[in-house]
């Protein structure tokens, strides 16, 4: 059968198409088994590739799978999915996606596209390994502005705040960082941003790549909506509208917007640029 499958970036910056996130979306999954999605997936070997399925109360089911495992919620698919659905289905700009994670409504403006994420759940660091991080990303204590804190929008990471952009550049994760994830239980994922004071952020995302090794995402819409959940827990005035540049150090800028509005809901939002499609056949 012939599968046919749409490439995009989102997080991209306007008119500029060979910048943000890479996604890959198969239009219809019906017939795909699960292997056969993970397989697809490690084909393609981008940070993320989505399933399009037949939902009853929200506009569409979407799975979405690494090159190494599936995944309950994430940001850039969330959002390049939508841009799909809405061109498959017809459906408007507002489309609400099943996954994992629950039902998540986004809305467009053009090809600006924002979901709303979660509400956030976190829990704390163990500061006794404060130097063992700062080790792993190759600064010191003193680089830190306040304590980590573990946050989940859908997917828990670990966002660590840093005292300056400067900071954020000197990041050189290696082996180390490797060591600390698998210390804390072999799949973390590290967010380091510069001061929320800027409206202008700088922020860097670590994941587990594969065994032994990390890699560096070039735009991260799970981690923009835990960062609106840190805004939350630590109690920051409200409300709060943010821009957060990424991807530099990957060759990959992208531009992501964060916005947490009085009543603590967390919208997250960037452009989505279609590339090309095609189809497989399997």
């Amino acid at each position: 059968m012939k599968y046919a499958y749409r490439l995009q970036n989102v997080f991209a910056f306007p008119s500029q198409k060979l910048t943000g996130n890479p996604l890959c979306v198969f239009e219809d999954g019906r017939g795909l088994t699960d292997a056969q999605m993970q397989a697809l997936a490690l084909q393609f070997n981008l940070s993320e590739t989505t399933f399009i399925l037949p939902a009853v109360h929200t506009t569409a089911h979407m799975r979405i799978f690494t090159p190494a495992s599936e995944l309950p919620f994430a940001g850039h698919p969330t959002l390049g999915t939508a841009h799909t659905v809405r061109s498959l289905k017809g459906a408007g700009d507002h489309v609400t996606l099943a996954m994992q994670a629950g039902a998540i409504p986004v809305q467009a403006h053009g090809d600006h596209w924002t979901l709303q994420a979660n509400a956030p759940v976190t829990r704390e660091f163990d500061t006794t390994r404060l130097d063992e991080l700062a080790a792993a990303l190759g600064l010191t204590r003193e680089d830190f502005a306040a304590d980590p804190l573990w946050v989940s929008t859908g997917m828990e990471q670990l966002l660590v705040p840093i005292a300056s952009k400067e900071a954020v550049r000197l990041i050189r994760p290696g082996a180390g960082l490797a060591a600390f994830s698998a210390a804390s239980g072999n799949k973390v994922s590290v967010y380091t941003f510069s001061p929320l004071a800027e409206t202008e952020m700088l922020v860097r995302f670590f994941f587990n790549k594969n065994a032994g090794s990390m890699g560096e995402d070039p735009a991260t819409g799970s981690a923009c909506a835990n960062l609106g959940g840190y805004v939350v827990a630590t109690g920051r005035t409200l409300p709060l509208h943010r821009t957060l540049h990424q991807g530099e150090y990957v060759g990959r800028p992208s531009l992501l917007k964060l916005t947490v509005d009085a009543d603590k809901r967390i919208f997250v939002s960037g452009e989505v640029i279609e590339l090309g499609r095609g189809y497989v056949e399997i």
